[in-house]
């Protein structure tokens, strides 16, 4: 397994694995080529991917905006999981926001998405129950899918 920063040239292959991913909600805007171009250039050394025999497996989108990261569209392939590749990519990941002096990293994880959920808290993340989670849209152009 290879752990890498994620680029723009990877897009097609990244975007073909959040598509085998059962629940994975893709926004029409925000996911887009350019729009996955347009948040990998604010945040260029942080995102990544796991490659096994040339072929990504994982990725993470992550960034953040001076003060807190954020991971977005942490994801595995269903045939790779439990294999340390997820673990892999959140070291690599925290590792690219300590060296940008960022102290404290959130996530939003679905709470059906039984998965994600255990494997955050197998790794020592802590849910938070102090706060409520608020969206407002700009753009109603950026319709969400979720696979099936």
């Amino acid at each position: 397994m290879n752990v890498r920063l994620m680029t723009i040239e990877d897009y097609e292959a990244v975007h073909a694995l959040w598509m085998t991913i059962k629940g994975f909600a893709i926004r029409s805007v925000d996911d887009s080529k350019e729009g996955i171009e347009r948040f990998i250039r604010r945040n260029p050394t942080t995102s990544v991917v796991a490659e096994v025999d040339g072929k990504i497996v994982g990725a993470i989108l992550c960034g953040h905006d001076g003060r807190r990261g954020c991971l977005y569209h942490v994801c595995v392939h269903p045939d790779h999981r439990r294999r340390g590749y997820g673990k892999a990519m959140v070291v690599f990941c925290m590792n690219a926001l300590k060296a940008e002096k960022i102290s404290k990293v959130s996530l939003i994880a679905f709470t059906a998405n039984d998965i994600g959920n255990a494997f955050w808290n197998t790794i020592g993340w802590t849910k938070r129950e102090d706060l409520n989670y608020y969206d407002f849209v700009l753009n109603s152009e950026n319709i969400v899918n979720f696979n099936k």
